[in-house]
């Protein structure tokens, strides 16, 4: 940026006196002389004109009356030419027109009638160069100020641009990062469906149902993307188990069996506690097998201890092993598997839950599309699938909801190059939401009023208007749950045993 540091001390002024009368010049060069000053003479207007073309002068002292040129007409010349050039009129003139003609054309700093005071002189003419002087650097000031203001518009203009774009990578860095995260549990959720043989698919169908009824409940994102990420990780503690007790249902092991099998749930936590961003999905996963009337394991919490998305959980989880056979002896069909839940409403499955998970599977029937089986080479960027596909070798490769893009047509290309195996690929036109894509967060128009209430005030019927969190930090309820007296015994409850208030946020109609 520009040098602030004040300007070097003036240099010697340098006085320019024009008089025709070589007596009058003396005298001012001996009383100017002596203070410091550089004198330059002239005997006439021309010839004062001259000099000033070749000298840089500070001001200028001019006799009113001389032949050719007087001081009036010379002055006038020099402040046109000069402007910058102090200028005095030195008169014994005595007409009063020729100085007024001399102050409106050469706009004279002042004039000085002879005979003069040498002092009352010399101050006059200190006066007008310190004059002189305080227009110079104001001037130099102001220049200063405006060059310095471009440099900070130019500095500032930079630095916002470099906030934009850092910010930007920040961004990019963070997505990145994100979905490198998805993709690592995508890789571990691949390796149990690996794992799980005959079952391969039923992580990914639980994720999904999962993550579709925790947004039917009005959960936010960061909620659903718990949902999600604990339903494709909700069987690893299951990895270390034998081919024999995965390969049977439950209820058909003996014991000893039905209790190691009943361990992965607390196992799967263990495992996913390590990492910071799966610490909410960890304990998900370790309650998915907990039912609402505390029959479940592995701590056989009830009700409203048992956190929302373990709830959400365990209905979707169940609904898909009820149809591959995998939780009772034999294996159902989609009703079969509905009714089942229905049967088990407010005992084994949230109410809540389950209304929200049955309203969706109706939806799901009614706008089920159409699906055309496909080539890769008839695919086109934009299509979704229908099905999860597999790999000839029976692991999956991309799951339901997947939407294509060029390096997913040109990796299926090269696999059935590869293989010599025909791949088929389900699909249709619409786009739709896949296990692992993210949605917005929308907040629903607020149309009410609320009011935080503590749990002695609750009352039946009334509706939250947030997500009720417990003390730990795990979903309790969902905003839009409608309170009945089961919930308020149980929030007491929890109230009572964690020996902190509650606060509920409670929805007021705007009427």
């Amino acid at each position: 940026m520009t040098d602030t540091t004040a300007p070097a001390a003036a240099p010697t002024a340098r006085l320019l006196f024009v008089d025709d009368e070589p007596s009058i010049l003396n005298a001012l060069k001996r009383m100017f002389r002596g203070r410091g000053y550089e004198i330059f003479i002239a005997n006439s207007g021309k010839e004062g004109l001259a000099l000033l073309e070749q000298q840089s002068i500070d001001l200028v002292m001019s006799d009113m009356r001389m032949p050719e040129m007087d001081g009036a007409q010379f002055l006038e010349q020099v402040f046109t030419r000069w402007p910058d050039v102090k200028r005095i009129l030195l008169t014994g003139y005595s007409e009063v027109t020729a100085t007024i003609a001399a102050i409106n054309r050469g706009k004279i700093w002042c004039y000085v009638s002879k005979p003069w005071n040498d002092e009352e002189l010399m101050v006059t003419v200190e006066q007008a160069l310190a004059h002189s002087h305080l227009l110079h650097e104001n001037a130099r000031l102001t220049e200063l100020t405006r060059q310095q203001n471009e440099e900070l518009k130019v500095l500032n203009a930079g630095l916002e641009q470099k906030v934009a774009e850092r910010t930007a990578e920040l961004r990019k860095a963070n997505a990145d990062l994100h979905q490198s995260f998805l993709a690592t549990v995508q890789m571990f959720s691949n390796l149990i469906e690996l794992r799980e043989g005959r079952l391969a698919g039923h992580s990914r169908r639980v994720a999904d149902l999962a993550r579709q009824v925790a947004e039917r409940l009005g959960l936010d994102a960061e909620e659903q993307r718990n949902v999600l990420l604990a339903g494709l990780l909700h069987d690893i503690g299951k990895v270390g188990l034998p081919d024999k007790l995965i390969e049977h249902a439950v209820t058909a092991l003996p014991p000893l069996d039905q209790k190691e099998v009943m361990g992965h749930a607390a196992k799967g936590q263990q495992l996913l506690m390590g990492v910071p961003q799966l610490t909410q999905a960890a304990r998900i996963v370790r309650h998915h097998h907990e039912c609402l009337d505390g029959s479940g394991y592995p701590d056989g919490i009830a009700g409203l201890m048992i956190p929302l998305g373990a709830r959400i959980l365990a209905v979707a989880n169940d609904y898909d092993a009820l149809q591959s056979g995998s939780l009772l002896l034999r294996q159902c069909s989609p009703k079969e598997a509905r009714e089942f839940i229905i049967k088990q409403r407010g005992k084994r499955y949230d109410p809540t839950v389950v209304d929200a998970f049955m309203a969706l599977v109706g939806e799901s029937e009614l706008k089920r599309e159409v699906e055309i089986p496909v080539a890769p080479a008839d695919l086109k960027t934009g299509m979704v699938l229908t099905r999860e596909l597999l790999h000839p070798a029976g692991y999956p490769l991309l799951p339901k909801g997947r939407v294509v893009d060029a390096a997913v047509m040109a990796e299926l290309m090269r696999l059935q190059e590869s293989t010599a195996t025909p791949i088929t690929v389900y699909i249709r036109r619409s786009s739709g939401p896949a296990v692992l894509r993210d949605k917005a967060d929308e907040p629903p128009p607020r149309l009410w009023k609320e009011v935080a209430l503590p749990v002695g005030r609750l009352l039946e019927g009334m509706m939250l208007s947030r997500n009720l969190h417990h003390h730990d930090g795990y979903l309790l309820l969902a905003r839009g749950n409608h309170l009945d007296a089961a919930i308020i015994r149980q929030l007491r409850d929890i109230e009572t045993a964690s020996k902190k208030p509650i606060t509920v946020h409670i929805r007021v109609d705007d009427r």
